[in-house]
């Protein structure tokens, strides 16, 4: 029989994510707070929890979590009702939230005080991936546990990678997220110039796309800019979330990130007009209201 995996968080990443799961032939233990997020679980033949000590107490080897940050993993964890007190010696929790690595490898340390492995294993794909289970999953961590636990991981994404020890896939995520935000302004720069100056940005988007200027947030984010669609996708303020987490963690290691640095203060700013809930792709509204432009069609 395959092993019973408990999952904690079922967001707009986690409800498909325990779904492929299940798809695959788990058994899956599903603990959250919306309540309806649950029974929909349960509609799919998951088996429910009330609290991450119950879900740990039930699951066989794996307790995965996906939540919005750092302190909703800790409280799943330490808290009152948390993980710690329902967890057993030889049980893997593999935490696939996007939080700071200093967090991350503070509750490994924890965790293996009780005889637990903890892997951090953030994804990066959004909610369509989650929704077909093909994320990139970027996993750090001790590499026996990240062996026994690939199976599963394989069920979710369509790539999986160990790139260290723990904190090393928190630390991967960043870097995607700083690359992905500094990508992103840069199309949108680029688009609201060659508006400014007269010249359709559509057209300046196919002599481009082929060359060196070419990437995939350009593929997927320059045609939402002309047809002002912004629907999530992957929010701005998760992505500010994610930002603040390479601040943090700059900060702690001396690393200087003046563009990461830039980018938050953007998103921040939409946040500020109400746009918080839009897609990232939304810089490019940033850029419309700097320069008395618009980006769309027609």
């Amino acid at each position: 029989m395959m092993d019973k995996i408990g999952f904690i968080g079922l967001g707009i990443m986690g409800r498909p994510m325990a779904k492929n799961l299940i798809k695959a032939g788990y058994q899956v233990v599903v603990c959250d707070v919306n309540q309806a997020a649950v029974e929909e679980l349960r509609a799919c033949g998951a088996e429910s929890a009330a609290t991450p000590a119950e879900t740990a107490e039930k699951a066989g080897t794996f307790i995965i979590t996906m939540l919005p940050n750092s302190p909703h993993v800790r409280d799943v964890t330490t808290g009152e009702n948390g993980l710690v007190k329902g967890i057993r010696a030889g049980q893997i929790v593999v935490d696939m939230s996007s939080i700071s690595p200093i967090a991350s490898r503070e509750l490994n340390a924890l965790l293996k005080e009780k005889g637990v492995e903890m892997l951090d294993a953030p994804v990066s794909g959004g909610q369509e991936k989650a929704e077909q289970g093909t994320l990139a999953i970027m996993v750090g961590g001790d590499s026996s546990a990240f062996e026994q636990a690939r199976p599963i991981l394989e069920k979710m994404g369509a790539t999986v990678t160990l790139v260290g020890e723990s904190g090393a896939g928190q630390i991967t995520k960043l870097v995607n997220q700083m690359i992905v935000g500094i990508n992103i302004s840069a199309v949108a720069e680029g688009m609201a110039f060659a508006k400014k100056a007269g010249v359709d940005p559509r057209k300046v988007f196919e002599a481009v796309r082929k060359g060196l200027a070419g990437s995939q947030c350009l593929e997927d984010k320059a045609p939402r800019m002309f047809d002002g669609r912004y629907d999530p996708g992957f929010r701005i303020n998760l992505h500010i979330k994610d930002l603040w987490n390479v601040l943090e963690t700059s900060r702690a290691i001396n690393c200087s990130v003046p563009l990461s640095g830039q980018v938050i203060e953007m998103m921040i700013a939409l946040a500020g007009d109400g746009q918080e809930c839009k897609d990232h792709g939304a810089l490019g509204l940033y850029y419309e209201k700097l320069n008395g432009i618009s980006l769309k069609r027609g």
